[in-house]
């Protein structure tokens, strides 16, 4: 007996009259995405239950006086979405905070990128340049705030400015973690056919660099909303985002609004996480291996 009859991955299957076996390929089974489907929303949606039913006995166990403090969620829809006055600040507080958060992440991703790849391709640019986006980051945003303010005035440059800041590292490290992670092999090969530096990060280190390079952009993407938020608070000339009205909702004690813009704004990170996820499954999944489907 031959040894591809013996071999469990296929199925061997005698011919009538002696002919030799046909081995046939075991049937695979479709291949599903993870986190597709009911399967991938009911576990946050039950524990949004959990979350909403605590509130509610902890809402009301509060006086009428302090219950601004944690208003039940009925209230928190009824006042901020159901109320077209409300609903229309709000809307039009998020529309100028996506559009500072996006920007922001867009000039954050262009720059990250190509300090990355500079730093990828000659060890002098790393060591010269990587210690100073490592202080970037160390710095306290709060500290460079008023800075900005002074140098870029107080509209909409400046907020985009803190989101570049805030936005920057993580895009660059991963990056550039991405690019340095082409296995040596592989490297060995493209020096074997005498591939330029060029056809090297093309081919080679750029592929590479995906999966690591988009856990980097849905990082900085929530921090870019932080950015835009943090923004509002510190510069108040102009129409107002979601982080002024954060803030004027704390100062008048209306716990409802209050609750409403942070969850608004919360919705923004949310969407430009799940922006750039899809993005991810869409360019990563098909051959990397996060994106198979799962084996348990």
């Amino acid at each position: 007996m031959s040894r591809a009859s013996l071999d469990p991955a296929v199925l061997t299957v005698m011919a009538p009259g002696g002919e030799p076996p046909v081995l046939r390929e075991p049937a695979q089974p479709p291949v599903q995405r993870r986190g597709r489907g009911w399967h991938g929303v009911l576990p946050p949606l039950a524990v949004l239950a959990v979350v909403v039913a605590v509130i509610y006995p902890v809402s009301y166990s509060l006086p009428p006086r302090q219950r601004f403090q944690l208003p039940p969620p009925h209230e928190v829809i009824r006042v901020s979405f159901l109320d077209a006055g409300n609903r229309r600040d709000l809307v039009a507080a998020l529309g100028l905070s996506a559009q500072v958060a996006l920007t922001g992440l867009l000039i954050a991703m262009l720059i990250g990128f190509v300090l990355a790849v500079l730093m990828s391709q000659a060890r002098w640019a790393e060591r010269s340049l990587f210690p100073y986006a490592v202080i970037l980051q160390s710095i306290p945003i709060l500290a460079l705030v008023p800075l900005i303010a002074v140098w870029l005035d107080y509209g909409f440059r400046a907020r985009v400015t803190v989101c570049v800041l805030i936005a920057l590292f993580p895009i660059i490290a991963n990056t550039l973690f991405g690019l340095k992670s082409a296995e040596a092999g592989q490297h060995d090969l493209f020096t074997l056919h005498g591939a330029s530096r060029w056809t090297r990060l093309i081919k080679l280190q750029l592929p590479a660099a995906m999966p690591a390079a988009f856990a980097g952009l849905r990082i900085a993407a929530g921090l870019a909303v932080v950015g835009a938020v943090v923004g509002d608070f510190f510069f108040r000339q102009g129409q107002p985002g979601i982080g002024i009205l954060i803030d004027v909702y704390r100062a008048r004690l209306q716990g409802e609004l209050l609750f409403g813009a942070a969850g608004m704004a919360a919705l923004l990170g949310v969407a430009v996480f799940w922006a750039f996820g899809l993005l991810n499954d869409r360019v990563v999944g098909r051959w990397h291996d996060s994106g198979r489907p799962d084996r348990t």
